[in-house]
């Protein structure tokens, strides 16, 4: 395993044509794009060139190009605005692991528990042996089964026969693993020189307590999930998460097979250990409500997939404005509670207690506004008799008194 796939922008730091690194004209169909990247891909693999430093940035640089020119809307793009019209988050980056041994399962495997799905390439030995057509292929008749382990970086490839009325009808096949191994279901077309091209690969899926991988050839456009799709993105947001699990939906480019025998083979992607698994190939006559069934929740996948991106949109800005409410909310909140303890602070300032307790602390004969109304000892004592109890005092005292009373008698008369 040398190199690694893993969602982000692969673009060379000086990018050339993709119809020029393939060697490709820009009227090239699908085909003719499909097998200059293989024997590109081939030429250039790092398995196959681990002394040339070079082979890998043009290994890169070819994956780069057909990336591009594989997908008909980034194509489309391309042709019409160049590399600036496609977008650099929906590419795949390869990161070269050729040299690092044992770190390169370890960075993988580091990855896989993380969450983050990553995308291995084939082994080139795997890939060379079937294109020299020097691979052992056992047969799978429609409706059976095989089961068996096969060793990391290693393939069984296995011929389906089929006749005009079950290619008609349509074929799956699926493979799945009850030990929950990684590995991939790969197909491959017959090429010119007699032996086996690599044309369709699923990468397995945890699906419940077994991983599994099918292909679907009923006719109509069934959709891979690929999972690595924005898979950084989406790690670091947990609504980016939801609303980018569709974009993985990717067409088969493959929706039907004639008849004959197809090779099909199963490929060990586990870091350290052989992949145990159970291969089935399915005429779809015998499932026709279940072929129905499909093709409705496919049609009604892509659907939503279409609404959601409008509802991302719409969630962003209501999103937006309810951080922005959320956050007036706290700082109203936090206006108004300081508010009020200033407002408590000024009404626990109108208190006798803590006037009287100044006045006694301060010891003065002063009285504050508080208790101006009420009367000084002294004061009643400056219009009663003096303590020494002299006759003078009483004297003035009751003169005083018989002078008002004198007084207030002549005025009565």
């Amino acid at each position: 395993m040398s190199d690694i796939k893993m969602e982000g922008t692969s673009a060379p730091a000086v990018r050339r044509d993709p119809y020029e690194v393939l060697s490709v004209s820009r009227d090239s169909s699908d085909q003719e794009i499909k097998t200059a990247y293989r024997k590109l891909a081939l030429k250039y693999h790092p398995d196959k060139n681990a002394s040339n430093p070079e082979a890998s940035e043009l290994f890169k640089e070819v994956a780069y190009s057909y990336n591009i020119l594989s997908d008909p809307e980034k194509r489309r793009q391309y042709d019409m605005a160049g590399f600036e019209a496609i977008e650099a988050e929906g590419m795949d980056m390869e990161i070269d692991l050729s040299n690092l041994g044992t770190v390169n399962t370890m960075f993988a495997a580091l990855f896989s528990k993380l969450g983050v799905p990553i995308k291995t390439t084939i082994s080139a030995n795997v890939l060379e042996e079937a294109l020299n057509g020097t691979v052992t292929v056992r047969p799978l008749p429609i409706g059976t089964s095989v089961s068996g382990k096969v060793e990391k970086q290693n393939a069984h490839f296995f011929g389906v026969t089929i006749s005009d009325e079950q290619a008609e009808a349509g074929i799956v096949v699926r493979v799945t693993s009850a030990a929950q191994s990684k590995f991939k279901l790969l197909y491959f077309e017959h090429d010119a020189n007699g032996g086996y091209g690599l044309a369709l690969q699923e990468d397995s899926e945890k699906a419940g307590k077994v991983t599994s991988a099918g292909m679907y050839f009923l006719h109509f456009q069934v959709y891979r999930m690929d999972s690595t799709v924005n898979a950084l993105a989406m790690a670091k947001d947990p609504e980016a998460a939801f609303f980018k699990r569709l974009e993985g939906l990717q067409p088969c480019e493959v929706s039907e097979l004639k008849a004959g025998t197809h090779i099909f083979a199963v490929y060990g992607d586990n870091f350290f250990k052989p992949a145990s698994y159970t291969i089935e190939a399915l005429c779809a006559k015998t499932y026709e409500d279940t072929t129905h069934k499909l093709q409705d929740i496919e049609g009604q996948i892509l659907r939503k997939r279409n609404e959601l991106r409008q509802f991302e949109t719409e969630y962003r800005k209501a999103l937006a404005r309810f951080q922005e409410v959320t956050n007036r909310y706290s700082q109203e909140k936090q206006s108004v509670d300081e508010l009020l303890k200033q407002r408590d602070s000024i009404h626990s300032s109108f208190t006798v207690t803590r006037t009287l307790t100044t006045i006694s602390g301060s010891g003065s004969g002063h009285f504050s506004n508080g208790s101006s109304s009420k009367l000084s000892g002294e004061d009643y004592k400056g219009d009663s008799p003096s303590e020494d109890g002299s006759s003078d005092s009483k004297e003035k005292y009751s003169k005083r008194k018989w002078f008002n009373l004198n007084l207030k008698g002549s005025d009565k008369k």
